[in-house]
């Protein structure tokens, strides 16, 4: 437990940590979510009806050409974009891991440390932080992709735009959206039974050829964990519905009588920062997230910002060498 002193300088250590982290993270984070929720086609596609249709959509590959395509089409409010629900989430969860994992750093919606507990606690508290952040995620990354401007303030006005009608009145069916628990799951039994296990297993007992080993294994760990983030960005920023004329996973085709404005207007653009799969041919699954994804836009899709998930897997395992040997 925490004394009142300890817990006054936690509070003032982690409110000086997000302000910094928010500051220099918000811009980047945003600039790869669009990268990997951009939809690039390699070819033509049949539209619903089954017209050929040439996709029109930009093509932007790079991580720095999304960054300067973001600042030249929504200027510099457009890369803070997704600053209150990220800031709000990594609260939340940062109280929890505090709470229940006895942490003393940031906590975020895409990693919780659960190093200090046992298996099954490690389990437990895992899968309930991720019950916890998987909507915070949807709302994330959903103002992110949204080309319309969000207030920072206007919690409600914001949902109507985010979420549609269906998601707003039974809002339990974000869980639903198809693939992504599965695609969260796979990651999370992967970082809990597989990187957890080596890693107690190798540092434990530290010695600078085991922290190689645990250091190697989670960099190979990038083939898996990367294809896993670009899926769950792609699943997550599809809206659910339940309009009997559509699919019940499309994007929503009204805009819910808002009159809202696009950040584009605001700097004289007039196309959006990155395109979105049609409306009405949404990812059905999983199964499907993948294959379409590897059919339609090429398997080099899954790998985009490759390098941002290298650096977290070596960071992650640099703070976890760092820990073992702090308590020891």
């Amino acid at each position: 437990m925490f004394s009142l002193g300890e817990l006054v300088v936690l509070g003032l250590t982690l409110t000086f940590s997000l302000s910094a982290s928010l500051l220099i993270t918000i811009p980047l984070s945003g600039a790869l979510i669009r990268l990997r929720a951009n939809y690039n086609p390699k070819a033509l596609q049949l539209d619903p009806e089954g017209d050929v249709h040439v996709h029109t959509g930009p093509i932007v590959t790079s991580f720095f050409g999304m960054l300067r395509r973001v600042y030249r089409i929504e200027g510099f409010a457009g890369l803070y974009k997704g600053l209150m629900p990220n800031a709000i989430a990594t609260i939340v969860m940062t109280v929890f891991a505090v709470a229940a994992l006895d942490s003393r750093g940031l906590a975020t919606h895409t990693r919780l440390d659960t190093i200090d507990t046992g298996f099954l606690g490690a389990i437990a508290s895992t899968v309930l932080g991720m019950l916890i952040s998987l909507p915070a995620a949807i709302l994330t990354y959903r103002s992110i992709v949204t080309p319309y401007k969000l207030p920072y303030f206007g919690l409600m006005y914001s949902l109507r735009i985010l979420l549609t009608p269906t998601e707003r009145r039974r809002p339990w069916i974000l869980y639903l959206t198809p693939g992504l628990l599965v695609t969260e799951l796979m990651r999370l039994l992967y970082a809990m039974v597989v990187l957890r296990s080596l890693r107690i297993l190798l540092l434990k007992d530290f010695t600078p050829f085991k922290f190689g080993i645990y250091l190697g294994f989670e960099m190979l760990s990038v083939a898996l964990t990367c294809p896993l983030e670009v899926m769950a960005t792609k699943l997550a920023i599809q809206r659910n519905h339940a309009t009997a004329e559509y699919n019940s996973v499309e994007q929503e085709v009204e805009d819910d009588a808002i009159d809202a404005h696009e950040y584009a207007e605001y700097n004289g653009e007039e196309e959006d920062v990155i395109g979105l799969r049609h409306e009405k041919d949404p990812y059905l699954g999983f199964v499907d997230c993948f294959k379409r994804i590897v059919d339609e836009e090429g398997w080099q899709t899954l790998y985009r910002g490759w390098w941002f998930t290298m650096m977290a897997a070596i960071f992650s395992a640099v703070a976890a060498a760092a820990q073992y040997q702090g308590d020891a």
